[in-house]
């Protein structure tokens, strides 16, 4: 299973992105979706999750400016980051929790990571 992630970039505060991440390979079903941010080699903190129900979580500092969204048919999950901030500045590592088959066990995955980079 692989994750690739795409959408980072230099904004200026204030501007929005949209990240991408798309899931591919051997999938039997998605649990879960989210975003983590890591900044400067720390740990990578829960930015927002999404279930195969819908239900979301986000961090308090994102609420009311980020969205989450899958879609199910695509294996995907996007974030809208929308009144950005600099100290949202981090790289953004999309997490998908998978199952591979049928009674398989579930299943942590990660992508690449995408740099997004907010100005003051």
């Amino acid at each position: 299973v692989q994750l690739q992630a795409s959408g980072g970039g230099l904004v200026q505060a204030g501007g929005s992105l949209r990240l991408s991440c798309a899931a591919s390979g051997t999938i039997f079903s998605i649990n879960r979706m989210g975003w983590y941010r890591q900044t400067s080699g720390t740990q990578r903190d829960l930015v927002a999750v999404i279930t195969s129900d819908g239900s979301t979580t986000y961090a308090d500092s994102v609420k009311s400016r980020f969205t989450i969204s899958r879609d199910n048919t695509r294996n995907t999950v996007y974030l809208q980051m929308n009144s950005l901030k600099p100290d949202d500045t981090g790289v953004y590592y999309c997490q998908g929790l998978i199952i591979t088959a049928q009674g398989a066990a579930l299943r942590q995955s990660w992508g690449q990571g995408t740099q997004v980079t907010v100005s003051s």
